[in-house]
């Protein structure tokens, strides 16, 4: 468990970014974990979005509906 909270450490941008003397216990790392990929679904689906609408405004046999459709998938 120890190993898995020191990993998850080095993924977290907030807690990366702290002073390695600040300590942070198991229960914040989880914490900041589940947010952080909440916030990453959330940019994935704001994304996909944004291509769809894009995949809308353009013609859909060219060259750029492909790129995009193959973005979505």
């Amino acid at each position: 468990m120890i190993d898995l909270v020191s990993k998850l450490r080095q993924l977290l941008p907030e807690i990366r970014e702290r002073r390695r003397s600040d300590k942070v216990s198991a229960s914040k790392v989880l914490q900041e974990t589940c947010n952080y990929i909440r916030k990453l679904h959330s940019e994935v689906d704001n994304l996909s979005d944004r291509l769809s609408q894009l995949l809308d405004s353009v013609d859909e046999d060219s060259h750029e509906a492909a790129v995009i459709r193959s973005l979505l998938m």
